[in-house]
């Protein structure tokens, strides 16, 4: 997670005793498990993402939404599981991001979840492709307190846009992000600090100094230039990049794509969070988009025992002695951005 100034002040704002010892015990569990190699933890997850739906209504051919194709049960939460997470994890609990796969403005309940979470003062995030950002939307995205929306625009025009947002409509979107400017203005709100993202692709690695000059002229606060993850990338010619600085792979001289970076057998997103499918499966991290790796069931039990849990502390002495023999790793970079 990167912040700007303004949006880091409004993060630590949600600031309390317990949350920031919690945060320290976290900090003290990762560096001496790095240390000794053992998993050890104390302390509960500085930020959990749960997922309101697996719904999409694009077609990306890079995500699972996108494609319809999960071997997991899709649907979206009706709240019991939100509501478990926030009322157990509030004190401790620092942020709050409503996205994992899908759209989440496709679940009705999806603001007042963020209003809830919002009246116990904890930071809350999403993402979308904003086609549901309607007049009275982004009215109620503004008054749920929802802190940070993340806006996905990998195209300056139509015609490079929708070659990945397939069925999407850039101007749908930037009229989406104008009425919540106008909202923002007329609640007289600084939030949801509102920052668009691109995804940088071979066919549009040439319009990513076009999408800063849109964000300005539109009067965003950020513009974010985020590296693709995509399946199968060896073979991937049509989508990675010529600029190796926007790639996380490079060609060999066999004709195919390599991952870049040499992978730490350690991992902080183990210690300080971790991802909720929207029916309780409790997974490490957002590459495991499938959820294969089930470390518990909030269906069945409280998050503590999960984060506690016999399952959890396994795959976190994995990590700890062979990261690279995980498949979800293998791909995994944590998300290169660079922020305009």
């Amino acid at each position: 997670m990167i912040f700007q100034f303004n949006d880091a002040l409004n993060l630590m704002s949600k600031a309390s005793a317990p949350r920031i010892e919690n945060a320290r015990q976290i900090l003290w569990s990762y560096y001496n498990a790095k240390r000794k190699r053992r998993p050890l933890i104390r302390g509960l997850p500085i930020s959990v993402a749960y997922e309101p739906t697996t719904t999409c209504n694009l077609k990306c051919p890079h995500c699972p939404s996108g494609l319809r194709q999960f071997s997991r049960p899709t649907g979206g939460g009706d709240g019991d599981i939100l509501y478990q997470i926030v009322d157990e994890l509030a004190p401790t609990l620092w942020y709050l991001l409503f996205y994992f796969q899908g759209e989440p403005y496709l679940n009705k309940n999806f603001l007042d979840w963020v209003a809830y979470a919002n009246q116990k003062n904890i930071y809350t995030a999403t993402s979308t492709n904003a086609h549901y950002l309607d007049k009275e939307n982004a009215e109620r995205t503004v008054a749920s307190g929802l802190d940070r929306l993340i806006i996905s625009v990998d195209g300056a025009d139509q015609e490079s846009y929708e070659k990945y947002r397939i069925g999407g409509r850039l101007d749908k979107v930037i009229k989406g992000v104008e009425n919540l400017l106008y909202y923002r203005k007329k609640l007289k709100r600084k939030t949801p600090h509102i920052i668009l993202q691109f995804i940088v692709f071979k066919h549009n690695e040439h319009q990513i100094e076009d999408i800063k000059k849109l964000g300005k002229k539109m009067g965003v606060d950020a513009v974010g230039i985020k590296t693709a993850q995509i399946y199968d990338y060896e073979n991937a010619h049509e989508f990675v990049p010529t600029q190796e600085k926007y790639a996380r792979y490079k060609l060999g001289n066999d004709g195919k794509f390599y991952f870049k970076n040499k992978l730490e057998h350690s991992c902080w997103k183990m210690w300080h969070s971790c991802v909720v499918t929207w029916d309780g499966k409790v997974v490490p991290c957002c590459f495991d988009k499938d959820a294969q790796h089930r470390l518990g069931n909030l269906q069945k039990q409280s998050f503590t025992e999960v984060w506690n849990s016999e399952a959890y502390q396994h795959f976190r002495q994995q990590l700890l002695l062979a990261r690279s023999k995980i498949d979800i790793c293998k791909n995994c970079t944590e998300g290169t951005k660079v922020w305009a």
